[in-house]
């Protein structure tokens, strides 16, 4: 039976969280062809790199733990070879999770750019004056056009340097706030560290939400980098506790899937049967699939809530436009189609 829903931006100026969670629902039962190849081809190596992350964390720096008495025999404390010994174990398993890490960040930015601009395509056609059939779709996520992965390689590099410049205003902080409160008042400096500690996190999550919406921008629009992000801000204004909770409780659901694996599967708390963890750990794997997909379409949704939220008119014609020359395969809409243009994307300074 064909899928007739039409999401009208009139529908989503008042939408909340269970709202953006609906819509998400409708898009991934629209497209869901194409939503179900994107987790295939995006989604699941995704959430198997997360997993691959925890469980090579934990190899790394569990494996000389059973054997600290025969180090410690070895190299009784205190004495100088311990020390040496110790420096280089410790050496030798930074350098080893650090290629690890290199290694696993690059795959993890590579596929987070595949798998957004995929998302943000699908979930945009929807909206869009054009009607692209599925064929259509997967012939786009099978090449997508290196014009969005170097618009989004620089909203993510934008991202990546406030991320450093917060994280380095930070330490400096605490640094100071330690330096300056340790010796004589211990009951201020645990107070302002954890009302710090608090202020910081709501940073690093606004600072994600940023960096979502503005990667949907660097898709959808002409902004990319630092203009994108300026664009991201402006338009959350209004909208940031909601999609705030969003993100916040997708990102809370995801650490869940990763620690449980740890401590089921990973760890082994519960003394399962090696085929009952391979089975646990599929399943968790597939969950997080879930979690990942969802977050890339809500933020994708959370997109057209913005603009219609700020009344800024979506032109659907010219999006079809937009999307088609990048996907190169239907003609620009023209208004002597029969597919007039109305305001196009507004560009915030």
């Amino acid at each position: 039976m064909e899928w007739d829903w039409d999401p009208q931006e009139e529908d989503l100026r008042s939408v909340g969280v269970l709202g953006v969670y609906r819509h998400c629902f409708l898009v991934v039962r629209a497209r869901r062809r194409i939503v179900a190849r994107v987790a295939l081809c995006h989604g699941l190596p995704l959430s198997v790199l997360f997993l691959a992350n925890v469980a090579v964390a934990h190899a790394i720096f569990s494996r000389y733990v059973p054997d600290d008495d025969a180090f410690e025999a070895a190299a009784p404390a205190g004495t100088a070879l311990a020390a040496l010994l110790f420096l280089l174990r410790g050496s030798a398993d930074w350098v080893a999770y650090l290629l690890f890490k290199a290694a696993y960040l690059s795959a993890l930015l590579a596929l987070s750019l595949a798998s957004t601009a995929a998302v943000v395509s699908c979930v945009a056609s929807l909206y869009s004056a054009a009607k692209y059939d599925d064929l259509y779709l997967r012939r786009g996520i099978r090449a997508f056009p290196l014009a969005w992965i170097r618009r989004l390689v620089d909203t993510f590099l934008a991202a990546f340097v406030l991320l450093l410049l917060y994280n380095g205003v930070s330490i400096a902080v605490l640094v100071l706030t330690v330096l300056l409160l340790y010796s004589h008042h211990g009951t201020l400096l645990a107070s302002l560290l954890l009302l710090g500690g608090a202020v910081y996190l709501a940073g690093l999550v606004y600072i994600g939400v940023v960096w979502h919406l503005a990667s949907v921008v660097s898709v959808l629009e002409d902004a990319r980098g630092a203009a994108a992000m300026r664009k991201s801000r402006a338009l959350l204004a209004g909208k940031l506790w909601t999609v705030a909770a969003i993100f916040a409780k997708l990102s809370g659901l995801s650490f869940a899937v990763e620690m449980a694996f740890r401590v089921v599967v990973v760890e082994d708390k519960m003394r399962l049967g090696l085929g009952d963890r391979a089975l646990l750990g599929m399943a968790m794997a597939a969950t997080l699939c879930a979690v990942i997909m969802v977050a890339l379409v809500a933020q994708a949704v959370v997109y057209f809530v913005c603009k219609s939220y700020h009344r800024e008119v979506v032109d659907k014609a010219h999006l079809s436009d937009h999307l088609g020359v990048y996907l190169g395969e239907y003609e620009p809409l023209d208004s002597s189609n029969g597919g007039g243009r109305g305001v196009q994307m507004e560009q915030l300074p």
